[in-house]
């Protein structure tokens, strides 16, 4: 057996596995109540009733309608009471409103959306085009705005879609005269465009742009998910169409890849290293984390559900033993050959005692290719959560506004 730096941690069933009650009492409620991930945002008095409910009811599964259906009453009242808000000329309080209910509709339909689900035979399809609603509402009445546009896959092939959605957000004073850098954010396996204010909060309080696209195998990506190299032809589209906005700076393009999509950062930072100024793969997995040994003892660590079948569905396999028996070599950046290429500024975070992705994974590239960064967070999970955030800003300010001051987030 390897080795893990995980150590005994790594056989271990973490106390909240398979049950609401306990993830809830916990892990969840803490996080609810510090508005943390995935409550970022959210406000504890919309979730401790939804809660208190699943567990007088013993609602376990959260892959089943049972789960998202407990959450939708109290996403239709905030979306209610947001309208009103809105009719009445309150359009702070509207955007708060539809900003809570966003939050119920994302736990609603926790952990997982697949790029194949459809509305009329998925209940978390549906709760997911709910919660894109009420965040496009939110959003629609921040200063700046935050929009979707459906821009054009021009570099689609195979079993590609034909059309990208995405969200963009501009300061306020970008234009032709005033060209700003921007950050893409490649999303999650669970966190999606709807799901990253206070990032695009941030990226503008710092005069950049923020492009948000959601990464293959998830939600509403066109990127074929069983072909290892559409993430390439996504990813090039994107900046294509980017460099048709006068307002961006497309000389200052970083990346900033999350939890999954810390994998498509990683690989960005080589296939498109010209066109890119760095990439920070955040709580990345690239080669351990698709291994049969990892995948055997995964789903009892700290995500909070099942997490394999995703993976299996997100990576296109008919089943969860097939992708076991064949991700690895199909898609790893290692066994692909992928990190033996020079990389553009690649900066990884982590923390240390992740039990998604293995630190492993992260240290194992720097074997490979050309130099990279790393921050690693000892005693700190997935993602290196809160720590890892404050590194992240300061390296993007390196990167994309070396002369300007620090701001702090």
């Amino acid at each position: 057996m390897t080795p893990w730096i995980l150590g005994e941690r790594f056989n271990t069933v973490y106390p909240h596995q398979g049950s609401i009650k306990a993830l809830w009492e916990t892990k969840w409620k803490f996080c609810c109540q510090k508005s943390i991930y995935p409550f970022h945002d959210g406000s504890f008095e919309d979730f401790e009733p939804i809660f208190e409910k699943l567990i007088a009811q013993n609602i376990n599964d959260a892959f089943s309608d049972a789960y998202t259906n407990t959450f939708l009453p109290i996403a239709e009242s905030l979306e209610r009471q947001a309208a009103e808000a809105l009719d009445s000329g309150h359009a702070d309080r509207a955007s708060d409103l539809y900003r809570r209910a966003a939050v119920v509709l994302r736990i609603s339909r926790f952990p997982y959306v697949s790029h194949a689900s459809r509305s009329e035979t998925s209940v978390k399809r549906l709760a997911y085009e709910r919660q894109k609603n009420a965040y496009l509402k939110a959003a629609s009445l921040w200063k700046p705005a935050l929009e979707e546009e459906l821009i054009l896959h021009k570099h689609a092939s195979g079993s590609d879609g034909s059309q990208i959605p995405l969200y963009i957000r501009l300061p306020e004073d970008a234009s032709a005269s005033n060209r700003v850098p921007v950050v893409l954010i490649m999303t999650g396996l669970d966190g999606y465009r709807p799901d990253n204010s206070q990032r695009t909060h941030e990226i503008i309080a710092r005069g950049w742009a923020v492009v948000i696209v959601e990464i293959p195998g998830t939600a509403d990506s066109p990127a074929d998910p069983t072909d290892p190299e559409s993430p390439d032809r996504l990813w090039s589209s994107v900046l294509d169409y980017m460099e048709t906005r006068p307002e961006l700076d497309m000389s200052h393009v970083a990346v900033w890849g999350l939890s999954a999509g810390g994998f498509y950062a990683i690989r960005a930072a080589c296939t498109h290293r010209e066109r890119l100024v760095g990439c920070v793969a955040h709580g990345p997995g690239s080669h351990h984390f698709l291994g049969k040994e990892w995948l055997s003892r995964v789903n009892d660590h700290e995500y909070p559900f099942t997490i394999t079948d995703c993976w299996a569905e997100k990576y296109g396999y008919a089943s969860t033993k097939e992708f076991e028996e064949n991700a690895q070599k199909k898609f790893s950046l290692i066994e692909t050959g992928v990190m033996d290429q020079p990389n553009c500024r690649l900066l990884l975070l982590n923390g240390v005692d992740d039990g998604v992705v293995p630190i492993e994974d992260s240290l194992i590239l720097f074997n490979h290719g050309g130099p990279k960064e790393g921050r690693f967070f000892e005693g700190l999970m997935h993602m290196g959560y809160p720590n890892s955030l404050p590194v992240a800003y300061k390296w993007f300010e390196e990167v994309l506004s070396p002369n300007k001051t620090e701001v702090k987030n």
